[in-house]
């Protein structure tokens, strides 16, 4: 007898039963911690029980900081604002300072100005950068402008996770808040005309330690045992109001996918873990950071990709070309978005977002934001945190992180589409005999990004001891996948499939954090490589410079972590090759 086709397991995705499950997601707000949240997670809970997934509701401690109400006051005048999570509260009769213009708040922005105990005014979206920046530059409060008339809710907190003692004092020390384009320009024009303009800011702020919620729904294989190998496919809960598209519709999908896997199951080549964070929105990714820590070996001995998910089903989010994957893993990706969409994969690189909290343990990620919007749509704030500029995807949607992320902005077609993808990527990882994990792949886009740095650096820093362990690693890895599309026997397929685990453990934490596997890189922007981020600094240095010098450890020490990575990696791939060859 033989087992269903990809194709009708993928057909068989029902936008009928998801909008059911929107309905349901409509129904409450879900901030981190709150009774709603829980409610709501019981009942995707119910689902999954009914599915035939064994389920258990962690309750765990998290830093979460839930803002409350704000109000903006200049020359008497009360102006519409809203308040951000992790912003400083302020006493009864609020904060009162001058009024200092930062344009969009870079560093080159802050530089050379005396911000002591002023309010600083920034273009854009409230991020995490800017409050490190204008805490460390000793002001008292920010007023963001939004790219339009919606404030958009956001988690300015720079640490990834709750914070330990080490990183409590990042967090933001400023009173934070958005204004609507049309205040920003009127604040702007007013400063213009004036030599100094004051302004009260009043926010009330709730942040502490509080219980959270995590569900976990487990399938394992028919025949496997309590270590088998996993695949993780993991999306937030909590939202920003209903936050019926930011993540009802992922949470929709999450539930599809349970269904559709779950009915096939003797299909299965490894289990699946299904779960649903808390503590995105409110937490900066507080839950998934607390399982990373706290289930640290069991991850890293069988977890063997993890599929992040986010905002499905948008209305107008027609582009999916932009979605993200690790090199190793862009070839599934291609093949599920191209196969069920119309669109070719851009192999954009997968930025530091979205409850990734597992690259250090060295697990490598696919997808995280879903469908987007495309450029040319009118301007929305998303766009700007998800790095619109030069992509198809401009964000998804302006209603994104407002009151307005309801039921009406789901579009069914979409939401199938999008799911459809997913179901393509999660089954062929539970089915596929071999891993898809290409590391020959991956070693041709590390070698175009040493080709970007030899060329900054020119000749300042020798490199070639690493292209010549890249050019090793893609030897050996095509090597390696000629045998994978030759191996028949279960022996060989187990030991190449240790053998792209044992890789990915050493690849994935030099490609996409700092280089601790212990801990979590803070919640900022990242380049490709960032354990090489020291020979991107030095590119910026004059030659012969106290800075350059003091530099030249950090490189030496950078370049060591990422061949040794490498080292460790080929030798995996040797002995792999040795012993299948060996059969």
């Amino acid at each position: 007898m033989t087992g269903p086709t990809l194709p009708s397991i993928v057909g068989a995705t029902d936008g009928g039963l998801m909008m059911e499950h929107m309905r349901e997601f409509d129904r409450w707000t879900k901030h981190a911690g709150t009774p709603e949240e829980r409610e709501s997670l019981l009942y995707c809970e119910g689902v999954l029980r009914k599915y035939g997934y064994e389920t258990s509701l962690i309750d765990h401690d998290a830093y979460i900081s839930l803002p409350g109400p704000g109000r903006l006051e200049v020359a008497g005048e009360v102006l519409e604002c809203i308040v951000h999570s992790f912003s400083q509260p302020t006493q009864e009769d609020g904060a009162t300072a001058r009024i200092a213009y930062l344009g969009t708040g870079t560093d080159e922005d802050f530089a050379g100005r005396d911000l002591e105990g002023a309010i600083v005014l920034i273009e854009g979206i409230a991020n995490p950068a800017a409050g490190l920046r204008a805490s460390a530059a000793g002001a008292v409060g920010q007023i963001h402008i939004s790219p339009h008339e919606f404030g958009h809710e956001m988690c300015v907190s720079p640490v990834w996770g709750s914070p330990t003692h080490e990183t409590v004092g990042r967090l933001p020390t400023t009173v934070i808040m958005t204004v609507g384009s049309s205040i920003g320009a009127s604040l702007k024009e007013r400063l213009a005309g004036k030599s100094e303009l004051e302004a009260t800011l009043f926010a009330k702020v709730d942040t502490g330690w509080r219980k959270t919620p995590i569900l976990v729904a487990e399938l394992p294989r028919l025949e496997g045992g309590a270590d088998e190998p996993y695949v993780l496919f993991a999306g937030h809960h909590d939202t920003w109001y209903f936050g019926v598209m930011d993540n009802g519709g992922a949470n929709a999908t999450m539930l599809e996918v349970a269904r559709l896997c779950a009915q096939h199951r003797d299909q299965w080549k490894r289990g699946l873990r299904i779960i649903f964070w808390s503590g995105h929105s409110q937490g900066r990714y507080s839950s998934s950071a607390w399982y990373a820590d706290e289930f640290w070996e069991d991850i890293e001995q069988r977890c063997v990709v993890h599929v992040n998910i986010d905002s499905t089903g948008g209305k107008g989010n027609t582009v999916v070309s932009d979605m993200t994957a690790a090199a190793e893993l862009a070839a599934l990706a291609g093949q599920a978005i191209e196969e069920n969409s119309d669109q070719k994969f851009t192999k954009r690189r997968m930025p530091r977002a979205g409850d990734q909290s597992f690259w250090g343990i060295g697990v490598p990620a696919v997808f995280c934001q879903s469908s987007e919007q495309p450029g040319g749509m009118e301007e929305n704030a998303s766009a700007a945190v998800f790095g619109a500029d030069k992509r198809a995807g401009h964000g998804t949607g302006w209603w994104w992180h407002t009151p307005f992320d309801t039921l009406d902005k789901i579009d069914e077609t979409i939401l199938v589409r999008d799911t459809r993808i997913y179901v393509h990527c999660i089954w062929r990882l539970l089915t596929d005999a071999i891993l898809p994990l290409d590391y020959a792949a991956h070693a041709v886009y590390l070698k175009a990004e040493l080709d970007v740095l030899k060329g900054l650096l020119g000749g300042r820093f020798d490199l070639s001891g690493l292209f010549e362990r890249v050019a090793h690693l893609e030897a050996r890895a095509t090597h390696l996948n000629d045998h994978i599309r030759k191996a028949g026997g279960a022996e060989a397929v187990d030991r190449i499939n240790r053998c792209l685990i044992e890789v990915s453990r050493h690849i994935v934490p030099v490609d996409y954090t700092e280089g601790d596997r212990f801990d979590h890189d803070a919640a900022l922007p990242q380049a490709a490589y960032p354990a090489l981020q020291p020979l991107r600094d030095l590119a910026r240095l004059k030659p012969d410079t106290a800075e350059a010098k003091f530099l030249g450890a950090g490189m030496k020490r950078a370049c060591n972590r990422v061949s040794w990575a490498l080292r460790e990696a080929n030798n995996s791939i040797a002995r792999c090759l040795a012993d299948v060859e060996a059969t």
